[in-house]
């Protein structure tokens, strides 16, 4: 695999006559790919049945000219001003009740059947019009599903479409209600029709009800994704691309992907800090310009499994962005820092955001790699040194990884559901085990909650899994790799039922979850040998070994030196411990790195990224500040 370097670019914004100098400065940057079209309906067709495409024949034409290949957005995410007066009522809703109107982006509902047709009407004009030509190498569908958290809409689209839904999944009425159990609180229903949306409600809506909703609504985007998938795959084999986003969990990404060729995810390290992560000011503070260093390795490792192997970034931050309550620069070398590191996580193409920085509408504080006078912005000699960078690595290649962790997106939508403490989050229970995996160099590969092949694999984490399938955990116990679940483990049924086999219900496991709590985030409880329980702790019991345990006595890990069961969320040192010993059983070199500092091995290339203000030493290298160093076969060779 020779990694390659792209660009988004809007030449509808900008005069015809500088395209050919943009083209040509892109390809001198030693960039190769540009995205193009994601967000011109207007201009594509700006009255209903009046294409003008004669642009974007020329755009095309001028940057394959220039030996730039184009990935063509089909324009689903912007719906034109006339698209709302052909069905005002394709607009979502939020939970109060309240449309979200026009005037910025993503203004549609997943389940509004007539604004599907046209998204697969507008795909069908493109693919007949671009699938044979030359510079179209790939196409992009829709953009970033669930941004701006657009996909649980309370519509009266959304209403019947869940209605006819459940009448799918639970053929009767009477079924319904026993897998809800609607006899709690007098909640039983006489027909489908009465069901409403979850939301209104006077206290919490029951849980199965909501996680039902949820897995519709993750539904309806797979449904939307695909509709488009199969116009473009009847007229081109190019591959097909969705750009998803950091920490998004509203859909079932797998699913998406299963209908997709490459999944790609936008990068905005700085932005994401600020904005998305739960983590303490000083944590913050010390990465202001520079981004958490496991947040963008998290969610390339997630991506690489999503797209099945094949992934690239969609859009990398080169400067300041505009949507976060802070929007400070990149520390200077961090824009090419997140381009190798994107690289030694298996990316077939890093592609910024954008080419010339918008000198008009919601996005013109949010830099480019140019400014929007064509002057360079800040990020570009970082680019173009990349493209350096990836000449002298020459081809990479993939392995897979000795550590697995399962990602289940439903166990978010469950958790959420009926969280039983404000500190628990299953986005942050999996960042927590990922990060003492990075702090301990040791790479990782995520994998689907539907995987049951797990060859090849010495440790296997199993988080916050809400789900235990007796398949799922029968493949666990008999893959021979050291497997850590928990916590909330197999703690609910597919309706959101104590399961009958009760907590966790792990065969061949005798450990019983018999309450649990949840804890403020001022309170911990301290566990003998170090390390403390926060947010959450179960009280276990059962024939299995105690392998932990708090120094009040009570259970924290059980099982064998094989199987185990971790009943609460760990803090960072409690985290290093269980994960070290479990290393240590699997063989597994298990590291100390310097804070700040992680490494990722990519077959025969290692790579190390210093994410510090200040230089490191490691390995027989100084790592400048915010510096990479890359080993092929134990020589450095960047």
């Amino acid at each position: 695999m020779r990694p390659e370097l792209g660009v988004c670019y809007y030449p509808e914004h900008w005069p015809e006559a500088g395209w050919a100098e943009d083209a040509a400065r892109m390809a001198a940057m030693g960039l190769t790919w540009v995205r193009i079209g994601e967000f011109a309906w207007s201009r594509m067709e700006p009255v209903p049945g009046q294409l003008r495409l004669d642009w974007l024949d020329r755009a095309i034409e001028v940057l394959g000219a220039a030996g730039l290949k184009v990935v063509l957005g089909t324009p689903t995410a912007t719906p034109p001003r006339w698209m709302i007066d052909r069905f005002p009522n394709m607009l979502a809703v939020n939970a109060e009740g309240k449309p979200r109107k026009f005037g910025s982006r993503r203004h549609y509902c997943f389940s509004h059947a007539g604004y599907q047709d046209e998204c697969v009407r507008i795909t069908e004009i493109l693919a007949r019009r671009y699938a044979s030509n030359a510079h179209v190498a790939a196409w992009q569908i829709d953009n970033e599903y669930g941004c701006h958290d657009t996909v649980l809409s309370y519509s009266d689209a959304a209403q019947q479409g869940f209605r006819d839904w459940l009448a799918a999944r639970y053929g009767d009425i009477a079924a319904l209600n026993r897998a809800w159990g609607n006899v709690f609180w007098s909640m039983e229903y006489g027909s489908f029709d009465q069901i409403d949306l979850p939301n209104l409600t006077v206290t919490d809506p029951n849980p199965s009800h909501v996680l039902a909703f949820r897995r519709y609504s993750s539904d309806q985007v797979v449904r939307f994704n695909r509709a488009q998938a199969e116009v473009l795959k009847a007229h081109t084999d190019a591959p097909l691309i969705h750009n998803y986003m950091g920490r998004v969990l509203d859909f079932d990404h797998f699913e998406v992907g299963d209908d997709l060729d490459i999944a790609s995810w936008d990068s905005y390290p700085i932005g994401f800090l600020s904005e998305r992560l739960d983590l303490e000011e000083g944590h913050k503070h010390t990465f202001l310009q520079q981004g958490d260093p496991d947040m963008q390795a998290m969610h390339h490792d997630l991506y690489r499994a999503v797209g099945r192997g094949r992934w690239w970034v969609m859009e990398q931050q080169p400067g300041p962005v505009n949507w976060a309550p802070y929007n400070p620069a990149p520390l200077s070398g961090m824009v090419r820092l997140w381009s190798l590191e994107a690289v030694a996580h298996g990316a077939e193409v890093v592609s910024y955001f954008r080419w010339r920085q918008a000198p008009f509408g919601q996005e013109q504080y949010h830099a480019g790699l140019l400014q929007p006078n064509g002057r360079d912005a800040v990020g570009a000699d970082e680019a173009a040194q990349v493209a350096g960078d990836l000449a002298k690595l020459g081809d990479l290649t993939p392995a897979q990884a000795r550590v697995a962790m399962l990602f289940d997106y439903p166990s978010d939508w469950a958790w959420a559901a009926q969280p039983q403490g404000s500190g628990f989050s299953y986005f942050n229970l999996i960042l927590s085990a990922y990060k003492a995996l990075r702090r301990a160099g040791l790479s990782c590969d995520f994998l689907p909650s539907r995987q049951r092949d797990f060859s090849g694999y010495d440790l296997i984490l199993a988080p916050g899994l809400a789900v235990l399938p007796p398949d799922l955990s029968d493949a666990l116990s008999a893959s021979g790799a050291q497997v850590v679940l928990g916590p909330r483990s197999g703690a609910i049924s597919d309706d959101y039922h104590v399961p009958d086999a009760g907590r966790p219900g792990v065969a061949g496991l005798d450990v019983h979850v018999d309450l649990v709590e949840s804890l403020p985030p001022d309170h911990t409880r301290a566990v003998s040998g170090g390390g403390q329980v926060m947010h959450w702790q179960e009280q276990l019991s059962g024939a299995a070994e105690v392998l932990l345990q708090t120094e009040a006595g009570a259970p924290v890990q059980m099982g064998s030196d094989r199987l185990s069961y971790l009943g609460a969320f760990p803090d960072e040192v409690l985290w290093d411990r269980i994960l070290g010993a479990a290393a240590e059983r699997a063989n597994l070199s298990f590291m100390r790195l310097p804070d700040g500092l992680r490494i990722r091995d990519m077959g025969a290339h290692r790579f190390a990224v210093n994410y510090n203000a200040h230089a490191v030493e490691w390995n027989g290298a100084r790592l400048e500040p915010c510096g990479v160093a890359v080993w092929k076969d134990g020589a450095q060779v960047l």
